[in-house]
């Protein structure tokens, strides 16, 4: 299975592209970077088409996204929905089943606390696919572990009908 994982935000937007077979491998990970003096629609197309090329080189089966976690913050939990939207359209344009995880579902999946920090998820992405460093910036070390989530909750998830 080729799983991409999300991270979803509008400056900054975490992707990691795994294969889980036989074991789980990254495939390629990084960031797409909108220009902050953009206006936000201008932002969203150029999220859209990043995502959309993605999904066109690495054809994956499945896309995993985290769920928004609603902080103190408004107008940032409204772009980070934004940026959800663009990622959920441009896997429905192309007919891949999407998952949504929960932050703290992500981090008990990878390291098996809910409330574990940065470094620590991090530092079992790293583990977990072999890498030889910590995965950087965070944003895709983040979408790394989405993608190994989904990959390692996905047949669960099918065996109850969740």
């Amino acid at each position: 299975m080729i799983a991409i994982g999300f991270d979803p935000g509008t400056a900054r937007l975490g992707f990691g592209v795994i294969e889980s077979d036989p074991e789980p491998h990254a495939l390629d990970f990084g960031v797409i970077v909108t220009a902050p003096e953009l206006p936000m629609a201008e932002r969203l197309l150029t999220i859209h088409g990043a995502v959309g090329e993605l999904i066109e080189r690495h054809e994956p089966d499945t896309i995993a996204v985290e769920l928004l976690f609603f902080a103190r913050n408004v107008t940032t939990a409204m772009t980070v929905g934004q940026a959800r939207g663009v990622i959920l359209l441009a896997a429905a344009e192309r007919g891949i089943a999407v998952a949504e995880y929960a932050p703290s579902e992500v981090k008990q999946a990878i390291v098996g606390y809910g409330k574990a920090d940065k470094r620590q998820i991090q530092e079992m992405v790293r583990v977990i696919l072999g890498l030889e460093g910590l995965p950087s910036p965070d944003d895709a070390a983040d979408a790394l572990a989405i993608a190994i989530c989904h990959v390692q909750t996905a047949p669960f998830r099918a065996r109850v009908g969740a």
